[in-house]
């Protein structure tokens, strides 16, 4: 008798852990439609380890230009990986964070994926609009801008783990001794700034690699524990 009475007149039956109002015969079909969507969020791919490697790879190769590795007339190497790479494809992460209700990294990558874009447009398009005597200037408050941003996301990291925040502290250094550099004028604050961002990648790279290998095997395979334990 208890097992007819958990059924809906009406409709399907209610989805596992759901108790439809037997008075509304659509309660049945509502419950069941709002697991279902619910199932298909949580079938969705996590998207950080697409943000981090595009996050990584294009970190690596700007850093190379500004820690000295590679000459500096190298540097439009960078703007194909910062458009389709670093820009696009963390873009998307972003928006399929958000699909997921992942409101950090939704915020994050798609910030971030827009950085890599402007500064793609910027040295394409309109860098050369900018009178040369203010061309570090201008950049430098770009990338100072950028570091005021990535010190918010280091506020709300400290939730996450301790690889992830420590990612964002480094990225806030790096912006700010990159804008300093170019303000200044300083191949000193620049080459600091670069050797730093190979290390920002090489963390971006580390939990890229621990969010797919955690998925390829079943399970965690490289320590990331939580920076404060709850």
């Amino acid at each position: 008798m208890t097992a007819v009475l958990d059924r809906p007149a009406h409709g399907p039956l209610p989805a596992e852990g759901v108790v439809p109002d037997l008075n509304d015969p659509t309660a049945g079909a509502v419950a069941v439609s709002r697991e279902l969507a619910s199932e298909q969020v949580r079938l969705i791919a996590d998207p950080a380890p697409l943000g981090l490697g595009a996050f990584a790879l294009t970190t690596f190769l700007l850093s190379l230009v500004n820690a000295g590795v590679l000459p500096k007339d190298t540097e439009p190497v960078v703007l194909g990986v910062a458009l389709a790479y670093g820009g696009i494809a963390q873009l998307l992460a972003g928006m399929w964070e958000f699909r997921k209700g992942n409101v950090f990294g939704a915020t994050a990558f798609t910030s971030f994926g827009a950085f890599w874009l402007s500064f793609w447009a910027y040295l394409t398009f309109f860098a050369a609009g900018i009178p040369a005597a203010h061309h570090g200037i201008a950049a430098g408050w770009y990338l100072l801008a950028w570091a005021i941003f990535t010190s918010l996301m280091v506020i709300a990291a400290l939730r996450t783990t301790a690889v992830l925040a420590g990612l964002f502290a480094v990225v806030v250094v790096v912006f700010v001794l990159l804008g300093l550099g170019a303000m200044t004028a300083s191949a000193g604050l620049t080459t600091a700034g670069g050797v730093l961002g190979i290390v920002a990648a090489a963390l971006a790279w580390y939990l890229c690699l621990a969010g797919v290998a955690a998925s390829t095997f079943g399970r965690p395979i490289l320590p990331n524990p939580p920076l404060f334990r709850r």
